[in-house]
Parts: C-alpha cells; sequence; structure tokens
C-alpha cells in the first residue's frame, strides 16, 4: 500500500513541479557547446579558418544554442514537442563530429613552423568532439527523461479528467 501512495505521490508532483532535470541537461549541453566551439574559433592556422565554412558554423552555433535554450524551456513545461527537437539537436551535435572537427584533423598544416602537421592536433581533436559528443548525449538523454516524463503526466492527467467525469 505504501508503494502504490508513494508511486500515486510521484505522478501528482509532476503536476506541480518543472521538468528541471531535463533543463538542465540541455543547458549543459550548451556549455559543452560553448567549449567546442571556443577550442575551435580561438585556433590560429593562418587563414584556415577564414571561410564561409566558419561563418556558417558560427550561424549554426548561434541558432543551435538559441534552439537549444528554447527546447530547454520547452521540456521544463512538459511540452512534448520540445522534447524531441531536443533528441534532433542531439543526432546534429553528434554528426558534427564528422564534419569540421574531422575535416581540420585530416587537412595539412598550411602554416610553415607549426607544431602540428595538421590544422587541427589530435588532442585538439579529441577535446572537441568530447564536447560534441557529451552535448549530443546529455540532449537525447534530456529528451528521452523529459519524454518520460511528460508522459506519465499526460496520462496521469487524463487519468484524473476520467476520474472526475465518473464522479459527475
Amino acid at each position: 500500500m505504501a508503494e502504490i501512495n508513494e508511486a500515486l505521490i510521484k505522478k501528482d508532483r509532476l503536476r506541480f513541479t518543472k521538468n528541471k532535470l531535463s533543463a538542465n541537461l540541455i543547458i549543459l549541453s550548451i556549455v559543452a557547446n560553448a567549449l567546442y566551439f571556443v577550442s575551435i574559433y580561438r585556433s590560429d592556422v593562418g587563414s584556415y579558418y577564414y571561410t564561409l565554412l566558419i561563418g556558417a558554423s558560427v550561424v549554426y552555433n548561434l541558432v543551435f544554442m538559441l534552439a537549444a535554450f528554447l527546447s530547454s524551456e520547452g521540456v521544463k513545461n512538459y511540452k512534448l514537442g520540445y522534447c524531441f527537437v531536443s533528441i534532433v539537436l542531439g543526432v546534429l551535435q553528434a554528426a558534427r563530429i564528422f564534419y569540421l572537427p574531422l575535416e581540420a584533423l585530416n587537412t595539412p598544416n598550411p602554416v610553415l613552423d607549426a607544431e602540428s602537421p595538421t590544422v587541427m592536433a589530435g588532442g585538439q581533436f579529441t577535446f572537441v568532439a568530447a564536447c560534441l559528443g557529451i552535448s549530443a548525449v546529455l540532449l537525447v538523454l534530456a529528451g528521452v527523461t523529459g519524454i518520460i516524463k511528460t508522459s506519465t503526466l499526460n496520462s496521469y492527467r487524463a487519468e484524473l479528467e476520467n476520474k472526475a467525469r465518473e464522479a459527475k
């Protein structure tokens, strides 16, 4: 009996609390993304990073951070659509590892007296890939957690509505 009451209390609390876990996971993913782009954009490798690709990357980072923050607010308020947005953003973050960082790792360094033979040294690649990977995992985890909590809350609300109709 105590277990049933405890489960019921957990479901009932969802009606009055925010989904802070999912929201905070998304905020942490934004921090990981910020570490990624700071590492990329502070690199001084001749004119390699002065291209249209980097301009598009900057714009993508801004759009990503705005979408992630909006998603954070949405999942905090149990909006199911934002949970899926979070998962899509996570998949996109994982895909980004294979674009700019991998390309820079495999491109010969244009600076003649450079320490690294490629544009991005192995250590920096590991760091930026880890940042994007962590960001991706946090976003997917936030989305899945949000889906579970939102579904639980929605089914509990429907259950309460049915009980209210039956009581009339």
